[in-house]
């Protein structure tokens, strides 16, 4: 596991030749994986030897992970041939076949795995050639493919893995010329974060809040830390010490620190965002989140989803798991505001709270928007578009499906890049269409009332098991009671990697929903609706853009 037990000084050491171009992530700790240490184990052991063959069958993570690039570097400079069998099979991230049918694992396990083979000639002439087959299906079929293949026989096509990422698989890279001439978005935005971790949602998030004042009497009240432990499902971590926790917070104001939270799409709760509850509060950020009127960006930089779907706006304090378990977002805010000396854990929570009072106004607010490419776009159209403007066209961007399908690759590896178009007119034009979004989105556009759902059927309102009836549109969340209007198309739009309407009700299970709860879910219906319109539109719209491109500079100069 990535929670290596293996940390001698030897192999410690020599893990460095596989991190060495990667020291400046901010997570590196995949690379300690015991698998990883095996392989660079073989590796030291062949260059001991002058020449040898390695074979495995392990984790295929290092086959296309970002942070794994420089180890497939060295292993390329160490060997003459790679051979790579990668039998796939990860549940974590519902692989499939190509076909759409049920991929397998060969073992009972989640992760994906692949049988490799390394091999080094005593002199080496010539640069390492990688070889590459997949095999997908089921477990039998896979059993029975490896019986009967051997390295003779397997039909390997050759890669071409290059800097600065070396895949280990089949990338179609064919449009980087025209990619790279887009804006990288941490080049837009100034200042970004990482999303809240807070490890103990459980505790920290609720729907209301009154469910967290609930818990925060029990918390700061005279039960014993045993009792408190056991009744609001708190443990003792290496960062975190429950009976440590209590006496600080009992000596803040901590009914002063409920604040809504971005939680998922669609669904805002309540958290308690008290730096001694909450493992990462990412405070440097989230301070500009603190009074709902500004706006956040929140997208992934990697994605190990299958498809890139993950974009969306929130305008509170937003969950790092946001757009998928899997992924997480980092929140790129629109506006920064008069920055506040964050007081240390311990200490009171008072001036905070003057500066931070709802009712109080900020006193400063700038755009989180790089001052250079506001100047070139200003000169180009002869008028400064407005920090909304550009923000919204670049949300308009990023729901275009031709976009994302165009760039599929490209957004599986990095944080996006934004294709600035010359024509103001068109640029106008898809800002509006992403203000729509934005609009929808945070459920304050005029388009969702009414709402083209509707809640139907006598009961208590109890979310006891979803079941979907494709062919009239119904969603029975128990069995007297469903929701009507629910297209395929809108039941199965996702936002990240989560199925919208199926996850904000399975998030309530076994919960009464109230009148508000009903009809927050059928304006998120509606939301949905119009959201697929407006891609529509967006994708008729898209190809213009690339048609005339603001040239990617450091915004110093004059414009290409």
């Amino acid at each position: 596991s990535v929670s290596s037990v293996n940390k001698s000084k030897f192999i410690e050491a020599e893990m460095d030749i596989y991190k060495e171009e990667v020291r400046e992530e901010k997570n590196i700790q995949p690379l300690s994986d015991d698998y990883i240490k095996f392989i660079r184990f073989a590796h030291w052991k062949i260059d001991q030897e002058g020449k040898g063959v390695i074979g495995m069958i392990t984790n295929n993570s290092y086959l296309s992970g970002l942070i794994h690039r420089c180890m497939r570097k060295k292993l390329m400079e160490a060997f003459d041939q790679i051979h790579i069998l990668n039998l796939h099979g990860n549940s974590r991230i519902g692989e499939r076949c190509p076909d759409g049918s049920k991929d397998e694992n060969v073992f009972d396990i989640q992760q994906g795995v692949a049988i490799v083979l390394f091999t080094k000639k005593e002199k080496k002439t010539r640069a390492c050639r990688v070889f590459y087959e997949d095999v997908y299906g089921l477990r039998e079929s896979k059993s029975e493919y490896l019986h009967k293949s051997d390295l003779h026989t397997t039909e390997w096509k050759e890669l071409t893995p290059t800097k600065p990422y070396y895949f280990f698989v089949f990338k179609d890279f064919s449009l980087q010329a025209l990619y790279d001439k887009f804006i990288y978005l941490p080049e837009i935005f100034k200042q970004y974060s990482f999303g809240v971790t807070t490890s103990r949602d459980h505790f920290v998030v609720g729907f209301n809040e009154e469910e967290i004042r609930r818990r925060m009497r029990i918390f700061t009240g005279t039960l014993s830390d045993d009792l408190v432990a056991d009744s609001s499902g708190l443990e003792d971590t290496a960062n975190w010490k429950l009976k440590t926790a209590r006496e600080k917070v009992k000596g803040s104001e901590w009914e002063k620190l409920l604040r809504p939270y971005s939680y998922r799409p669609f669904d805002e709760k309540t958290i308690i965002y008290h730096s001694d509850l909450i493992e990462r509060d990412r405070y440097e950020i989230m301070q500009h989140l603190f009074d709902g009127t500004n706006l956040a960006l929140s997208l992934p930089r990697r994605l190990r989803d299958p498809v890139w779907k993950h974009v969306y706006v929130t305008r509170h304090i937003t969950d790092k798991t946001v757009l998928s378990s899997r992924d997480n977002s980092y929140c790129f805010p629109l506006y920064l505001y008069q920055q506040a000396v964050k007081p240390k854990k311990s200490s009171s929570l008072k001036n905070l709270m003057m500066i931070f009072e709802p009712e109080k106004p900020y006193l400063v607010r700038k755009p989180n928007l790089n001052e250079g490419l506001v100047k070139a776009l200003a000169s180009l159209y002869r008028k400064e578009p407005s920090p909304e403007q550009i923000f919204s066209y670049i949300y308009a961007v990023l729901y275009s499906e031709t976009y994302r399908i165009k760039y599929a690759e490209f957004l599986k590896i990095d944080f996006p890049r934004v294709p600035f178009t010359k024509n103001y007119a068109l640029f106008e034009k898809m800002a509006d269409y992403g203000k729509r979004l934005i609009d929808l989105h945070l459920l304050k556009s005029p388009e969702i009332d009414p709402s083209a759902a509707r809640f139907q059927g006598q009961g208590d309102n109890r979310v006891e098991k979803l079941r979907y009836d494709e062919q009239k549109g119904f969603l029975h969340i128990n069995k007297t009671q469903y929701f009507e209007g629910l297209r395929p198309d809108l039941w199965n739009y996702q936002i990240g990697g989560y199925q919208v309407l199926d996850k904000w009700l399975k998030d309530r299970k076994g919960r009464l929903l109230t009148l508000d709860e009903i009809q927050t879910y059928c304006r998120v219906v509606t939301a949905i609706g119009k959201t697929i319109e407006v891609q529509k539109s967006l994708d008729e719209l898209y190809e213009e853009v690339e048609l005339d491109l603001i040239g990617n500079t450091n915004f110093t100069g004059n414009i290409e």
